[in-house]
């Protein structure tokens, strides 16, 4: 991976995003990644995996980082910071995985000057799979925004944005994980009630997202992809005309707009 491989690498919460990030690094090739978790049972967890260094001791960590991403619930982030403040390296970057916390309620709690990076990622970040939008404060250097981009990409893909674009952000992609799930689960019980079993059901819809997906990434626009599906007067066709009926696209649209909408506060 080359020189940012030995950047020392502090993730303060052990949770599911923490975890993700911090294995992430550990499998692309970052040798000095710690984690800083207060629970018991998740610090042994955490140990179990090798290349990671799990702590309880916020202090004798955070003292040698380069890099220290934020990853506890927001409501535990403000303390969190005002613990790390106290003991955080003079130019030290850190990134903020808070949904919600801004760059300004960040910098209220570290030292003034401290470049900061708000990070909203995605939970396919736990198999590398991840979507992070990254947003600078000023403080933050051309370099070091590389370092950041390069840090995330280690579990996904990265866009950089500006911070007013975080609430849009957070109801797309962020949140958006849990709209393909609750499709997903739909599709499911729909064809039980057609006669196959969960298992199979289950199989079948599973390996059509992941196609589908697929597909998607290689760039055509969905329109396209869906018109090859749907032929006149077919199956696909009857199908698509039910869901116009229920304004479908609409309802999707509405509920992307609540999450927006919930995100601003």
């Amino acid at each position: 991976m080359g020189a940012a491989s030995t950047v020392p690498v502090v993730v303060i919460g052990g949770g599911v995003m923490g975890g993700a990030i911090a294995s992430g690094l550990v499998r692309d090739g970052w040798t000095q990644v710690s984690v800083v978790e207060a629970t018991a049972a998740r610090r042994a967890q955490l140990a179990t995996e090798p290349g990671l260094t799990v702590s309880a001791a916020l202090d004798d960590v955070v003292q040698g980082a380069q890099v220290v991403v934020l990853a506890v619930k927001p409501a535990d982030a403000t303390a969190a910071l005002d613990q790390a403040a106290r003991a955080l390296p003079a130019g030290v970057l850190v990134l903020s995985v808070c949904a919600g916390v801004t760059l300004a309620t960040l910098a209220d709690h570290l030292p003034a000057g401290t470049p900061i990076v708000r990070v909203m990622p995605n939970t396919p970040a736990q198999i590398g799979a991840g979507m992070a939008v990254l947003s600078p404060n000023t403080a933050v250097t051309g370099e070091q925004l590389d370092l950041a981009s390069w840090l995330m990409g280690a579990v996904g893909e990265v866009l950089v944005l500006p911070e007013s674009r975080q609430d849009a952000v957070t109801a797309v992609s962020g949140s958006g994980p849990a709209y393909l799930f609750y499709l997903a689960e739909a599709m499911i019980e729909a064809g039980v009630q057609l006669g196959l079993t969960r298992e199979q059901s289950g199989v079948l819809v599973r390996q059509t997202l992941l196609g589908s997906a697929q597909l998607l990434a290689l760039g055509e626009h969905p329109v396209v992809l869906r018109e090859r599906v749907t032929s006149p007067g077919g199956t696909t066709a009857a199908a698509i005309r039910r869901l116009d009926a229920h304004a479908v696209k609409a309802a999707v649209g509405d509920a992307i707009w609540a999450a927006h909408d919930r995100s601003r506060g």
